[in-house]
């Protein structure tokens, strides 16, 4: 599966020091099909949740934001 980030995926994860190893690691874990798909996850080093926005298409997955969540939402 190849993993590509779009340039505001590259700039949120710039503006929230979001490596994008860790990004990757979190959708490789997931078991995504075809579609957009969205993912929260908490992650050590950060102190509220990571939201992953993801396309599948083929064998491609395009991160199209990630984020770090505010207190209060996605829970």
């Amino acid at each position: 599966m190849i993993i590509k980030f779009s340039l505001h995926a590259r700039r949120r994860a710039k503006l929230y020091k979001i490596s994008e190893s860790s990004v990757e690691k979190i959708i490789k874990d997931l078991e995504l099909n075809e579609g957009e798909h969205e993912a929260i996850k908490n992650v050590s080093g950060f102190r509220y949740p990571l939201k992953i926005v993801v396309a599948v298409e083929g064998d491609i997955m395009t991160v199209i934001t990630n984020y770090s969540l505010k207190k209060g939402r996605g829970q």
